[in-house]
């Protein structure tokens, strides 16, 4: 078991964790250390769960680029997440407020009878899961995922499919490897 204290309190999690992050024009690092770059203002899949395990709660990360100030950066706008049945959208422009199946609720925000947790993170909001998900955004151009080790090889999206080796990390749906990061993204 693995444990630190986010935002006072300690958090727990079955063996290893990895993590992914996109930040500013953007930049992207796969959980298996892939580094990428690609603008686009689309709303993009971080990570989701792909590889159904009936042992592991099913969840989505998405991520909103948007334009700011030049058409040719994009940076990350809003992040939603998807989990236990309920969406929780975190929008830059929404400081202190979390968007809970599209109603706005101050934070903190206790949700799905404690097993999703949001709280202010500094500057930005960070929302746990009782299963080891963890999604920091910064309200400004960074977002963090952190899984498990229990989703290794479960998973698919920008953030790749966390199993070990980062050169198979654009698998598109097809099962085929995508040659760039632009066809990857826009699939």
């Amino acid at each position: 078991e693995v444990c630190e204290v986010v935002d006072g309190q300690p958090t727990c999690f079955q063996g290893t964790v990895s993590t992914c992050w996109a930040t500013g024009e953007p930049h992207y690092k796969t959980f298996d250390g892939k580094t990428f770059d690609f603008m686009g203002t689309c709303t993009y899949t971080l990570t989701k769960t792909c590889d159904l395990d009936p042992t592991l709660p099913v969840f989505s990360v998405e991520a909103k680029n948007e334009h700011r100030g030049n058409p040719k950066v994009s940076y990350v706008g809003s992040v939603t997440v998807r989990v236990y049945d309920v969406t929780v959208a975190v929008v830059r422009a929404e400081d202190g407020i979390v968007r809970v199946d599209s109603i706005s609720h101050h934070l903190p925000a206790i949700l799905s009878k404690g097993r999703v947790q949001v709280h202010q993170h500094g500057m930005g909001v960070l929302l746990q899961t009782d299963f080891g998900l963890v999604v920091r955004y910064d309200l400004l151009h960074h977002v963090t995922v952190t899984v498990p080790q229990s989703y290794q090889g479960h998973l698919c999206g920008l953030c790749g499919n966390y199993n070990g080796q980062h050169n198979d990390d654009f698998l598109l749906p097809n099962g085929q490897q995508a040659p760039n990061a632009v066809a990857f993204s826009s699939a």
